[in-house]
């Protein structure tokens, strides 16, 4: 990217499997300008920057990427739909996994389909220039929030066998 003047020349690199980590060891001089998709950036709003600052106290004062939130997402509504179901039982518990909304520091009105995907927001994120960074893990600006329903297939087109015709 900024070793190969691709910024330079109107070439904004779009990375498919990116985390604010890459970010960080890619450095804002080599990294800015390119952007990513992630459900998650830690300082989106006050709830996200709430989780990032309990999670960096116990992980060396480094916030947490979306992979580290959606897991703590995912554990926590499995322990709500188990609560909700009154059993461990793998039927039950994903049925009410299913039905009850996904609303944490991360997710809003979040839905888990049948077929095992979450919709929710999404964030459009481009890494900042290295002058518009106030920190050492400041390194993303959310460009674009797209709503759930445009940012995943419909369910009818993935093909799932769990989807029934």
């Amino acid at each position: 990217m900024g070793e190969f003047g691709l910024i330079r020349r109107g070439v904004v690199p779009a990375a498919l499997n990116c985390t604010l980590s890459n970010i960080h060891a890619l450095g804002l001089q080599a990294a800015q300008g390119m952007v990513f998709s992630q459900p998650y950036y830690w300082d989106y709003d006050a709830p996200s920057r709430a989780f990032a600052a309990r999670f960096a106290k116990q992980h060396k004062n480094r916030p947490p990427t979306a992979y580290q939130a959606s897991t703590w997402g995912a554990v926590t509504h499995y322990l709500k739909a188990i609560q909700a179901a009154g059993t461990d039982a793998a039927g039950p518990v994903m049925e009410k996994m299913r039905q009850i909304p996904i609303n944490d520091f991360m997710t809003r009105n979040g839905q888990l389909r049948i077929d095992g995907r979450v919709i929710r927001e999404m964030f459009l994120l481009r890494a900042k220039k290295p002058a518009e960074s106030h920190g050492e893990w400041d390194l993303l600006e959310v460009v674009e929030t797209i709503p759930g329903v445009d940012a995943f297939r419909p369910l009818n087109e993935g093909g799932c066998p769990l989807v029934k015709a």
